[in-house]
């Protein structure tokens, strides 16, 4: 059974939009998170936090959001630096790369005391669109993707998987320091 969530899991970040893996474990996975009614339900356009804690999507949402545990340092730096930027995050409902940091960025914000009006949340499509074709416009190709924005200009992009740990690649962004996402590498 473990084999076949694990192929399943592989299948599934593949149609995210990458061929390639990540390079680096994710010690907080839990390997039952995500369920097969799960991977089969969509949001789609315009989401909010309590979209995600609601059946079926709360089968994924909850378990990694409860058990995530940042890094204290880079938290130190996002909780000091967060509160200066408007973020647009792009996500699939059906993508296990989704499920995986959608939950933990939400963390990060809770802990943060990051004002969640100044988050947008889209939920694409399979193929990475949206209704009115709103991605075009931040040129989204991989999701999740999380954008910076800071007095409306982009100021950096989360990618689909972490270089270091999520809370580590945030960090960067926010405190101003050199960032890539992995497909800039």
């Amino acid at each position: 059974m473990k084999i076949f969530l694990y192929l399943m899991l592989l299948i599934t970040a593949a149609n995210c939009g990458s061929s390639k893996a990540p390079e680096t474990e994710n010690k907080n996975i839990p390997e039952e998170t995500v369920s097969q009614e799960a991977q089969n339900d969509l949001l789609i356009g315009e989401v909010e936090l309590e979209d995600f804690q609601q059946p079926p999507f709360s089968t994924w949402f909850d378990p990694m959001y409860k058990s995530y545990a940042p890094d204290e340092a880079a938290l130190k730096t996002i909780q000091e630096n967060i509160n200066d930027y408007e973020i647009v995050m792009f996500m699939g409902t059906w993508c296990a790369d989704s499920q995986r940091e959608v939950p933990k960025f939400y963390k990060l914000l809770e802990l943060s005391d990051y004002d969640l009006s100044r988050l947008q949340v889209k939920a694409v499509s399979e193929d990475k669109t949206l209704p009115n074709d709103g991605q075009k416009e931040y040129d989204v190709i991989y999701v999740p993707t999380i954008i910076f924005l800071k007095d409306g200009e982009e100021v950096g992009r989360f990618v689909e998987y972490s270089n270091e740990e999520l809370e580590e690649d945030i960090a960067k962004i926010v405190s101003g320091q050199e960032y890539m996402h992995p497909y800039q590498q």
